[in-house]
C-alpha cells in the first residue's frame, strides 16, 4: 500500500469506523474556535524523508510533509485526492481531518544521518501546508529545521502560512550552513475570492508581508502566484494589481500557475462553482474538458501578461517592504 509508511508500528485496535492508517492513533480533537470541527490523528510514521515519483511535474526529488489533510480548505487543492488513499474523502475529510506525524523530527534527524542519505535537497509543503495553523499547535517544523541546520542539508518551503515566521531563528541559522530558499503562494490578492477560496488562510497581504520579512532578514523568497483562476482572478487589471503588490514585497521572482483540476479537487471546485458562479461551469467544462490542466494556448497568454507586468514592476529588483 503506497501510505504503508502512516501505520503504527505499534498494536492497534480494529474498529472498522476509523481510517486504516488510524489502528491505534492518538485522536484528539481541540476546543477552541480555530480547531472546530477538526479531529487530528497522531500517527508515528515509519519514515519521513519521500522521494518524489519520476513521473511527477516538480523540480525537486525529496520531500517531508509532517501532516496530511490540511486546515487551509483551499477549494481547489490538487494534493484533495491524496486522502482518499487513506481511506479518507477528498472534500471535506481532507479540510477537518488532519494527520500529524509526531515523530516527524525524530525520523528527520535519523534519516539525514543516515549514511544512505545522499544530501540531496529537500522540499517541504509541497503537498500540503507544513505550516497550516495545526503547526502552531504541535510545534513538528522547529525540530524539522533543527535537524536540516544540524546536517546542512539544503532546503526549501512553501507556504500560505505566515508561521513561518515563529522559526526566523532556525532559518537564517540553516542559511549560515547551507542552501535556504523559501516561497509564499499568493495568486490573487481580490478580498471576496480569498474569503471564498482559501478561508483557513492569512490574507494574502499578510502573506507578502511574511515574503518582505524574510527576504529583509537573508532568506531568498519569491512567490508562487498560484492557481490563477480562469474568469475570477485572470483579467489584465486582476493579474497587474496582484503583480504590483508581489514586486512591493521585495520578491526575489514570481513563479505564475494557472488552476489545475486533478481528481478529488476537480469534483470538490466545480461543486463549489455550480453553487457560488454557475454561469462559469460551461466554461470551466470547456477549458478542463479533457483533462487536468487549461489548454496551452490560455496558459501561455495569461503567463505572458503575468511576465509582462513583472518586467513593468521590477519583480526581482530592489525594492521597498510593504507598507
Amino acid at each position: 500500500m503506497r501510505w504503508d509508511n502512516l501505520r503504527l508500528t505499534g498494536p492497534g485496535g480494529d474498529d472498522p469506523a476509523v481510517p486504516l492508517f488510524a489502528r491505534g492513533a492518538v485522536t484528539r480533537t481541540f476546543d477552541t474556535p480555530e480547531f472546530k470541527g477538526m479531529t487530528f490523528y497522531e500517527i508515528q510514521a515509519r519514515s519521513i524523508i519521500n522521494r518524489v515519483p519520476a513521473a511527477s511535474r516538480v523540480p525537486f526529488e525529496y520531500t517531508i510533509n509532517p501532516y496530511r489533510g490540511c486546515g487551509h480548505r483551499c477549494i481547489y487543492c490538487f494534493a484533495r485526492k491524496t486522502h482518499e488513499y487513506l481511506d479518507l474523502d477528498s472534500g471535506a475529510d481532507f479540510d477537518s481531518k488532519i494527520i500529524v506525524k509526531v515523530n516527524a523530527a525524530e525520523l528527520a534527524r535519523k534519516e539525514l544521518a543516515s549514511p544512505r542519505w545522499g544530501g540531496d535537497h529537500v522540499a517541504m509543503g509541497t503537498n500540503v501546508d507544513c505550516y497550516q495553523r495545526a503547526e502552531g499547535r504541535y510545534q513538528l517544523m522547529r525540530g524539522i529545521l533543527a535537524a536540516l541546520r544540524d546536517a546542512a542539508n539544503p532546503f526549501s518551503i512553501l507556504t500560505k502560512g505566515t508561521l513561518i515566521l515563529r522559526d526566523l531563528d532556525l532559518l537564517t541559522e540553516a542559511a549560515d550552513v547551507t542552501e535556504v530558499s523559501a516561497n509564499v503562494s499568493v495568486g490573487f490578492v481580490d478580498p471576496e475570492i480569498w474569503r471564498a477560496v482559501e478561508p483557513g488562510t492569512p490574507n494574502p497581504r499578510r502573506r507578502l508581508e511574511t515574503c518582505a520579512t524574510l527576504n529583509d532578514n537573508g532568506i531568498a523568497c519569491g512567490v508562487l502566484m498560484a492557481p490563477i483562476l480562469p474568469y475570477l482572478t485572470d483579467s489584465p487589471a486582476q493579474l497587474e494589481r496582484t503583480v504590483k503588490e508581489i514586486a512591493a514585497s521585495g520578491a526575489t521572482h514570481i513563479a505564475p500557475i494557472v488552476l489545475h483540476l486533478r481528481s478529488g479537487a476537480r469534483e470538490w471546485w466545480l461543486s463549489w462553482l455550480s453553487r457560488e458562479h454557475p454561469r462559469l461551469v460551461p466554461r470551466y467544462l470547456e477549458l478542463y474538458g479533457r483533462g487536468a490542466y487549461a489548454p496551452k494556448a490560455y496558459q501561455q497568454r495569461v503567463t505572458g501578461l503575468v511576465k509582462e507586468y513583472a518586467e513593468r514592476h521590477g519583480v526581482g529588483r530592489a525594492t521597498p517592504a510593504m507598507a
